[in-house]
């Protein structure tokens, strides 16, 4: 029960952002989610979308840098210790989280935290054990 989340290097200057918004938009591809992680030359742009492999298509076709990344995508509830519940599930097996970065659903009642770990099988294993509802990539691009 993973998700695959797309990855584009861009450089740290004005208007590439707004070329790869377009470029998604023109190949019909949904944003879900994203971070936007930068350094002084360049930016890591992480994105949640309905169609991944489209998207790859479209960025790689307009000379972006792509890869892909297996991630987990859990949904949990939107309220105080919500996510400290979720990474003790995590902390319990000695599991290392890379990254996370969450979204509210649209409904409101539940946020959606996006994890990069570093063992995804144990990772999934540590959630469901803990009761933990993980979304498939068909319920993640349905949001």
């Amino acid at each position: 029960m993973t998700a695959i989340q797309v990855s584009v290097f861009l450089e740290n200057k004005s208007g590439r952002l707004a070329e790869v918004t377009h470029a998604l938009a023109e190949a019909g591809v949904n944003i879900r989610a994203l971070s936007l992680a930068e350094t002084i030359d360049y930016g890591v742009l992480r994105l949640i979308v309905d169609k991944p492999l489209e998207a790859k298509q479209a960025l790689n076709g307009a000379g972006f840098t792509v890869t892909e990344t297996e991630v987990i995508a859990v949904e949990m509830p939107d309220r105080p210790g919500g996510l400290a519940g979720i990474v003790d599930l995590l902390t319990q097996r000695g599991l290392n989280i890379e990254y996370l970065y969450a979204f509210v659903g649209q409904r409101g009642e539940n946020a959606i935290v996006i994890f990069r770990i570093d063992n995804v099988s144990e990772a999934v294993s540590a959630l469901q054990g803990g009761g933990v509802h993980i979304l498939s990539a068909d319920e993640l691009s349905a949001i």
